[in-house]
């Protein structure tokens, strides 16, 4: 069983492998969805990351099937406390922008259907430059002194925004944004650490990226010629290139030689990352969720030797 890790600036204690809820109620049922929660715990998981938005996409769905799946099974499981929730706020369409009401009406949604009084870690889900940054920031700051949220996150922010709202904070005396959560991947590095990592040295916050596996391509199940039955293979063409079938040879050898599978490797280089401590990633079955869980150090070798190839 994995050591957990606090996530600096928090008391967060925390699995090196955060579980993506992005699949809960879209192609995971809500049975599937309860058996890939419990391998994941059973294998020393506790940290969840979902949104108000997942999955309003799916035809037929309105928005917060996941927030309340999760808050089923963690009413039906009563392991509420040994759990590390992670939601955001901001593009769900019923509930869109970063505007006080809108917060607090949304934060409200959350805790309900997630079957709780407070949320461990709150995200904006993307910046909204039409609402002044002491409104939001504000507005999450009573939410924490409330006690219904321990701490802030900010996701997809550019790095000038996000100075802009840790000084907000600072000058107003407000809760901070604790945490990243921006697109970071072998594969997808820039704008990321031109941008992002040096802001985050310098303030040290520290990123839980999304998309860790390239939205399921670092997993290996895409090959050259290979068609792939999968809700998500449309968003995987960007990366079927020379650079992407590079890469995929290169983490199969590591893989090959830890006897892991290729996406434990690749997520093993975003944990070798400075700037980042617990990449996330989504299972829809027990099966990818075994794939994803094995906690691998990669020498500093096999890290580089994986960086400059998709330098």
């Amino acid at each position: 069983m994995s050591q957990l890790i606090t996530i600096p600036q928090t008391d967060l204690k925390v699995h090196p492998l955060c579980l993506g809820g992005n699949v809960f109620g879209w192609s995971a049922s809500e049975a599937e969805s309860f058996e890939v929660l419990d391998a994941y715990v059973a294998a020393g998981g506790n940290f969840i990351d979902t949104a108000d938005i997942y999955s309003e996409w799916k035809t037929g769905n309105s928005g917060g099937e996941s927030e309340t799946i999760i808050g089923n099974w963690m009413k039906a499981r009563g392991n509420r406390s040994q759990i590390v929730i992670a939601t955001k706020v901001a593009k769900y369409s019923k509930r869109p922008g970063l505007s006080a009401e809108n917060i607090r009406s949304a934060a409200q949604d959350s805790l309900r259907r997630l079957q709780t009084d407070y949320i461990d870690l709150y995200y904006a889900h993307e910046d909204d430059p039409k609402v002044s940054m002491v409104e939001t920031l504000g507005t999450f700051n009573e939410l924490v002194t409330q006690g219904k949220v321990r701490y802030l996150g900010a996701s997809n922010f550019n790095s000038i925004r996000l100075r802009e709202a840790l000084q907000t904070s600072e000058e107003s005396g407000f809760a901070k944004y604790s945490v990243i959560q921006n697109q970071y991947n072998l594969l997808d590095r820039k704008p990321y650490e031109t941008d992002m990592a040096p802001t985050l040295k310098e303030f040290g916050i520290t990123s839980l990226p999304f998309y860790g596996l390239a939205r399921g391509f670092l997993t290996g199940k895409y090959r050259e010629g290979v068609s792939v039955n999968s809700v998500r293979a449309g968003g995987v063409a960007d990366y079927q290139n020379r650079r992407g079938w590079k890469t995929l040879a290169a983490l199969t050898d590591i893989a090959t030689v830890r006897q892991v599978s290729l996406a434990a490797v690749a997520l093993g280089w975003l944990r070798g990352q400075e700037s980042v401590s617990t990449p996330i990633a989504s299972a829809r079955t027990v099966e990818q969720l075994r794939e994803i869980m094995p906690v691998v150090e990669l020498s500093s070798r096999e890290l580089e030797s994986l960086s400059a190839i998709t330098a």
